[in-house]
């Protein structure tokens, strides 16, 4: 029979405790980096702390959601928070800087298997129709860790050293191990395969490490032959995995999947919101910064404010879409906010009061939001139940993915122009905020107009991302979440080679 009441709100606080756990240490490093740096004497090797995370995070999604289809979801995600507590107090103990990224790139790999696996876990044991709400959930976790992490980070930083920052995971993750054994249930796994596609995991591997690498380059402005050598070797390792993804007896992404509309055009809406609004994310503050003369703090609240609508936004369509069974409805209004709301921040004038691009920017974050988690449910529903972890890796994937390569040309983009217009006597490479601030009041203009002047494509880009957006949600099907009661979970006597 499908699960009480209580054992589903434990599963529930459980599964978003650990995702919490893993978003939050994305985000809360951030604000300890330059301490760390500096008293491990690597200031070089300062953005493998978030490069390594990530790539780790990012290439071991389709491997881990086909080992939690052959595996058992309940197996792995079990695994990845055991290793994801070994991982933070390795990460607390670093007597230098190679080993605190080694260390990261354990947490990252950890951190893809706790974030797939509550998804995967949760279509399991509800219907389409209720999951949704239980979806938003635990989605809340990465606008919340996006929230509170850089101020969390720095506090402890200041208060207790960086190692807590790491540390911190230890009680809370312990105590999320130990709920988790009681409210997870024994999921079984699919059929075994006859084989393990390990080609095209290893070769997949390879292309995607190439891709964040060359992304992360060419944002870094440093290494062009490296880059264009990474690049090359990406584009050759992706056409090698469709071919071999073509011939494989069990592929780790199914390549058949996106014949059905439903998964194609949820894929391509989950590039988006890579692509269209993680991807800027991070470049508001500085935007923020220079187009409207604020302090570093004051710049906080542009980004503060998207991420609330997104949180908001997601928690109210993941309630709405339970309770009506619609889903069609939310993507389409999401998508045109979203295109709205980006196209107006690339027309906005600069000089206006900062609550003017706080609130378009809340909206663009209010329709990403309306689709963010619900997306995932809708994808997962049009799948084989056998295969709900790889088509749950494909969609973060892609999400990812997207963002990673959009933030790096972003950067570029970023760099260039403001180089390219800045007049004589400023040097882009050491324009800062506080620089400009001491400036005569025509050279703030100047720079502010710069700011606006570069960023406009930007915006109309993403605007225009979010309207092919718009068409993909057109092109999802007609219909309802469905009704009908999930299988029963395996007890554990039924499991317990689990």
């Amino acid at each position: 029979m499908p699960l009480t009441p209580l054992r589903l709100r434990l599963l529930v606080i459980s599964l978003l405790t650990v995702s919490f756990l893993g978003a939050l240490d994305h985000t809360v490093v951030s604000t300890s980096l330059a301490t760390v740096a500096g008293e491990l004497g690597a200031l070089k090797l300062m953005s493998w702390v978030v490069v390594g995370y990530t790539l780790a995070s990012t290439v071991l999604l389709p491997v881990l959601g086909k080992l939690g289809d052959v595996l058992g979801a309940r197996r792995i995600f079990l695994s990845s928070l055991v290793m994801f507590l070994a991982a933070s107090l390795a990460c607390g103990f670093s007597q230098d800087m190679a080993w605190l990224i080694a260390a990261r790139v354990l947490q990252g790999m950890s951190s893809a298997g706790l974030q797939l696996m509550s998804q995967t876990i949760i279509a399991r044991v509800t219907s389409q129709r209720e999951r949704p709400r239980h979806m938003a959930i635990i989605g809340a976790a990465f606008p919340i860790a996006v929230l509170v992490g850089p101020v969390l980070g720095g506090a402890i930083t200041d208060y207790w050293g960086w190692q807590w920052v790491f540390w911190i995971n230890i009680p809370v993750g312990a105590a999320a191990l130990a709920l988790a054994l009681v409210a997870v249930p024994h999921l079984g796994p699919g059929p075994m395969p006859r084989h393990f596609d390990v080609a095209g995991a290893a070769v997949f591997t390879a292309a995607l490490v190439a891709l964040v690498l060359a992304a992360t380059w060419a944002a870094e402005r440093s290494a062009g032959p490296a880059t264009a050598a990474a690049l090359a070797v990406s584009m050759l390792g992706f056409v090698a995995f469709y071919f071999v993804e073509r011939h494989a007896p069990e592929p780790i992404v199914p390549l058949h999947f996106f014949a059905n509309r439903t998964i194609a055009a949820g894929t391509a809406l989950s590039a988006i919101i890579g692509v269209g609004l993680f991807s800027i994310t991070a470049y508001l503050p500085t935007y923020v910064q220079m187009a409207y003369q604020t302090t570093a703090t004051v710049s906080g609240l542009v980004p503060i404010a998207t991420v609330f609508g997104m949180l908001t936004s997601n928690l109210l369509t993941g309630w709405l879409a339970s309770r009506t069974g619609r889903y069609r409805i939310f993507p389409i209004l999401g998508t045109s906010l979203g295109a709205a709301g980006l196209f107006v921040m690339a027309v906005l004038p600069a000089g206006l009061p900062l609550w003017v691009p706080m609130i378009v920017m809340a909206v663009v974050g209010m329709g990403t939001g309306a689709f963010m988690s619900l997306i995932v449910t809708v994808v997962q529903g049009a799948a084989p139940a056998s295969q709900t972890g790889t088509i749950t890796a494909t969609i973060n994937l892609v999400r990812q993915v997207g963002s990673t390569v959009a933030t790096a040309i972003i950067g570029g983009v970023i760099g260039f122009g403001v180089a390219a217009l800045l007049p004589a006597g400023l040097d882009a490479s050491t324009l800062t905020p506080q620089l400009v601030k001491g400036a005569a009041p025509a050279v703030q203009a100047s720079v502010a107009q710069i700011y606006a002047s570069v960023f406009t494509p930007i915006f109309i880009a993403l605007a225009a991302t979010y309207a092919v957006g718009i068409v993909a949600a057109v092109l999802l099907p007609h219909g309802r979440l469905s009704d009908e009661p999930v299988p029963a979970p395996q007890t554990t006597s039924e499991s317990l080679s689990a």
